[in-house]
């Protein structure tokens, strides 16, 4: 499996803890040395009080526009074909992972690791971790799809009705267990503000964009070259985003970095339960593989791009919330191919190994 994974993903998300890894270097590296500049950079607002970095704001749209043109919620018609999978997954994503994810912050945070951490970052932790897994992943899912022979047309439905559901539930899902599992208020005009610039823009503008585009030169040419120049773009703008956030982060990492393993310890914990239960339940009802594998993957998954845009515009970029947000993209990338290796070696499970489209 693991030299199928080589052959099949390209080196960017291949080596993403890496690269996660080495913006956590430079980004260090520059808050320490060049600490002017960069509370220069970080005092740029949208407004004083609004907690929106413009630095950050920009990469980050530059980022989550790319994943948004790839959805195409015409698909979402397909959802009358093989419900089950598609209901199992929402269940998770959005009853099961948002609280169970609270309830790991707070065991972890508030009790096991609180003499390490202090109360005060216990709490912007566990508001980092629900914002986390309160995202489902709109881009990433696309690859792991892929390497468990999953569905593409299947995936694409999940995905663009995660979509829609954040545009009401992201929000007041955030504010209901951050303020129940933390002593955080969490500045709900804020919160609107950040679903508002982070999801309905780049998703308004992707959507206006693909239908356009294809109405004008054909979906062949939107999917195999204007998709292809916009994914540089996208990458570079998630490694820039990363290193920033360090650079603001600097202090803080430098000073706990201990942390950051702590962090790593509930949401890997997550990944495994969500991905388990959308497994086991899947099988339960009997589910073709081809849906039931991208199902469990989707459902662990994070859009950390979102999560990481709302920490920083609720909390700031140099926050503890961002900080668990950004620890999320360190654990995902090898935590979900060791769901994926599961997969693949068990889809005789399933009653089908339909072949994907």
């Amino acid at each position: 499996m693991a030299e199928a994974t080589t052959k099949k993903m390209n080196i960017f998300e291949r080596y993403l803890t890496l690269w996660v890894a080495v913006c956590m270097a430079v980004g260090i590296a520059i808050g320490k040395a060049l600490p002017q500049a960069v509370e220069a950079l970080r005092g740029m607002e949208f407004g004083a009080g609004s907690q929106i970095n413009i630095p950050i704001a920009i990469l980050l749209w530059l980022m989550i526009y790319p994943m948004m043109l790839k959805v195409d919620f015409t698909s979402v018609l397909g959802v009358r074909k093989r419900p089950r999978g598609l209901f199992i997954t929402l269940f998770v994503n959005w009853l099961v992972k948002p609280f169970s994810m609270a309830l790991l912050g707070y065991v972890f945070f508030k009790h096991l690791f609180l003499p390490w951490i202090g109360a005060e970052l216990a709490d912007q932790y566990i508001a980092g971790v629900i914002i986390l897994a309160a995202a489902p992943c709109t881009a990433m899912v696309f690859v792991w799809s892929y390497l468990t022979d999953g569905d593409p047309a299947y995936t694409l439905v999940q995905v663009a009705l995660n979509d829609l559901i954040m545009l009401v539930a992201f929000a007041p899902l955030v504010t209901f267990l951050v303020s129940g599992a933390s002593n955080l208020v969490v500045p709900f005009t804020v919160l609107l503000w950040a679903v508002f610039i982070f999801i309905v823009i780049p998703l308004t503008a992707g959507a206006v964009t693909r239908s356009a585009l294809i109405k004008t030169h054909g979906k062949e040419w939107f999917e195999g070259v204007f998709l292809e120049k916009f994914h540089p773009v996208s990458m570079v703008a998630l490694l820039l985003t990363l290193v920033c956030i360090f650079a603001f982060q600097a202090e803080n990492i430098t000073s706990r970095f201990f942390h950051v393993a702590l962090i790593a310890v509930p949401i890997t914990l997550q990944v495994y339960f969500n991905s388990g239960l959308v497994y086991f339940l899947m099988r339960k009802f009997k589910v073709d593989y081809c849906v039931a594998a991208p199902g469990a993957l989707i459902g662990a998954s994070n859009f950390f791009e979102l999560a990481v845009a709302t920490a920083i515009a609720l909390f700031g970029p140099e926050s503890g919330a961002a900080l668990a947000c950004v620890v999320g993209v360190l654990v995902e990338v090898p935590v979900m191919l060791s769901v994926v290796k599961f997969c693949n070696a068990t889809r005789h499970w399933f009653p089908s190994e339909c072949k994907a489209a």
